[in-house]
C-alpha cells in the first residue's frame, strides 16, 4: 500500500453481484500449486507465483518517521533474516528512486553469499505518477518526466540482480482515481508495460522476468465502467498477470453496511461477533478478488490473478479504531492474515501482504494513524498476536531487531489482547 494521505476515500464500488458470485465460483476451485522441488538457480516468476512453498509478504524496512533515514545494510539483513524464519521467500518493494530498493537487493545478495541455502526473490516496484504529483495541481492528464528514470533504474537493478528480481512492478495504485495526488491513465501503464516487454524481447531484461502493474481491484476493472477502457483491456493482454488489491479494513468505514452487525447479535459474546464480521470481510475480499476475474475473463482474456497487496492493520487512534468503525486490533488482524493466507494457499493464488514491518513514516505527524500499524512485527522487533506462534516455536531464536531479542506484544497475555480488542459496531 503507498503513502495514503489524509484525503484517502478508499470506497466500495457498487458491482454486479450475480456476476461477482459466478466469478467467485470459477476462483475459489482455480487449484492447487505444484510443490515440486525447483532449482534455486533455474526457478521463475510463473514457477513461484501461486506456491505456497514462496509466501509473499510487502516490505519497506523503515524504522524512522521519515524516509530520509533510510535502514542501513545490517537492518536489511536483520530483517530478511526475520522473514525467512517466517518461510516468507517473496518481497514486493515500490519505488527504486530511495537507497531502500539497491540496498536490499545487495542484502540478500550477501546473505546468499554468506550461506548457500538463503533464498529471497524480489517483486521490484517502479513508481509511477502524473505531472505535478503531490503538487496543489496534479495533471493527470500527462506523467511525470521522472517515471522514465524510475523504469531505467528497476531495469539495472533486475539485470545486475538476476537470481534475485523476478518481477517487475510498473506503478503502485497508480490508476486508481482516489489517488487524487498522483494517478495516472492506464495508458501509462501500458506504455511502460510494452516498453519493458519490448526489452524482454529484445534481450535486454532477462526474458523470464514477469511484468505487472500492482492496482487496486477497480483499476482492474472490477469497479465501474470508467476504468472499463480500451487502455485497460490491451494493459491485461500486456502484463504476464494480474496484480490486484483489496482492502476490506479501509471499507469498515467507507462502506460499513457489510461490516456493521445486525441486532439480534447484541446478545452474542465478543468472540462471535469478531468471528462473524471478519468471516465477512475475508468474504469480500474474495469478492473483489472475483470481480477482478470476471471482468478479465469477460474479456477473453486469461491469466493468472494474484494478490499484489491486503492487509489489516492493529491499531488506529482515527477512521478504524474504537472511535470510528472499530476494525483495527492485533485479534482481527490475526484472523484476517490466517484466513487470507489458508485461502489464497488452497486456491494457488499468492498474497502478497501489507505489511512485513510497522513503518512510522507513513503517518508522521499521528504516530497512532492506521497506516503506522499494519506490520506482522512493531518497530522495535515485538510479533503482535498474529505470529506468537512462531515466537513459541523458537522460530526467531538467536535474530534481533534494533538490537532487541524477538517477544510478544503485550507481554505475551492472550487476556490482555483480547480486552483491548474492539467490539464491532451494531447497525
Amino acid at each position: 500500500m503507498n503513502f495514503r494521505l489524509n484525503s484517502y476515500r478508499f470506497r466500495w464500488i457498487l458491482i454486479n453481484s450475480s456476476l461477482i458470485l459466478t466469478a467467485y465460483i470459477l476462483v475459489t476451485g482455480c487449484g492447487e500449486a505444484a510443490h515440486k522441488t525447483i532449482s534455486k538457480k533455474e526457478i521463475t516468476a510463473q514457477q513461484i507465483l501461486g506456491n505456497p512453498d514462496y509466501q509473499a509478504i510487502s516490505y519497506g524496512g523503515y524504522r524512522h518517521a521519515t524516509r530520509d533515514s533510510q535502514p542501513s545494510l545490517e537492518d536489511l539483513k536483520e530483517d530478511m533474516k526475520l522473514l525467512s524464519a517466517l518461510n516468507i521467500k517473496l518481497l514486493r518493494t515500490y519505488n527504486v528512486h530511495y537507497p531502500q530498493a539497491a540496498n536490499l537487493l545487495k542484502a540478500i545478495d550477501a546473505l546468499k553469499q554468506e550461506d548457500n541455502n538463503f533464498e529471497m526473490y524480489v517483486m521490484l516496484g517502479a513508481w509511477i505518477d502524473c505531472k505535478d504529483a503531490f503538487t496543489d495541481n496534479p495533471d493527470h492528464s500527462k506523467e511525470s518526466e521522472r517515471n522514465a528514470t524510475e523504469i531505467e533504474k528497476a531495469v539495472e537493478l533486475a539485470n545486475s540482480y538476476p537470481d534475485i528480481v523476478k518481477i517487475i512492478g510498473v506503478g503502485n495504485e497508480a490508476m486508481v482515481k482516489w489517488a487524487t495526488s498522483y494517478y495516472v491513465q492506464a495508458g501509462v501503464i501500458l506504455k511502460w508495460v510494452n516498453h519493458l516487454q519490448k526489452l524482454k524481447a529484445e534481450g535486454q531484461l532477462g526474458q523470464e522476468v514477469w511484468i505487472t502493474c500492482s492496482d487496486n481491484f477497480a483499476s482492474w476493472g472490477g469497479g465501474t465502467a470508467e476504468y472499463h477502457t480500451k487502455d485497460l483491456r490491451q494493459l491485461m493482454h500486456a502484463v504476464d498477470y494480474i496484480s490486484m488489491h483489496t482492502y476490506p479494513m479501509h471499507d469498515t468505514h467507507y462502506n460499513p453496511e457489510f461490516w456493521k452487525l445486525e441486532a439480534s447479535a447484541e446478545a452474542w459474546s465478543k468472540e462471535a461477533k469478531i468471528d462473524t464480521v471478519m468471516a465477512r470481510a475475508v468474504r469480500y475480499a474474495k469478492m473483489q478478488y472475483a470481480s477482478v476475474v470476471n471482468y478479465m475473463k469477460t474479456n477473453g482474456i486469461d491469466k493468472a490473478v494474484h494478490i499484489g497487496e491486503t492487509g489489516w492493520a492493529s491499531y488506529s487512534n482515527y477512521l478504524f479504531g474504537e472511535d470510528g468503525s472499530g476494525a483495527c486490533d492485533e485479534i482481527k488482524q490475526s484472523r484476517y492474515y490466517h484466513d487470507l493466507r489458508q485461502w489464497t494457499n488452497d486456491s494457488g493464488i499468492s498474497c502478497f501482504f501489507f505489511e512485513a514491518f510497522d513503518e512510522p513514516w507513513k503517518d508522521a505527524a499521528n504516530p497512532g494513524g492506521s497506516e503506522n500499524h499494519f506490520g506482522l512485527f512493531t518497530v522495535t522487533g515485538e510479533a503482535k498476536y498474529v505470529i506468537w506462534d512462531e515466537v513459541d516455536s523458537g522460530a526467531f531464536d538467536g535474530l534481533y531487531r534494533n538490537g532487541n531479542a524477538i517477544s510478544k506484544t503485550w507481554e505475551g497475555d492472550l487476556n490482555k489482547v483480547m480486552k483491548a480488542s474492539i467490539i464491532p459496531p451494531m447497525k
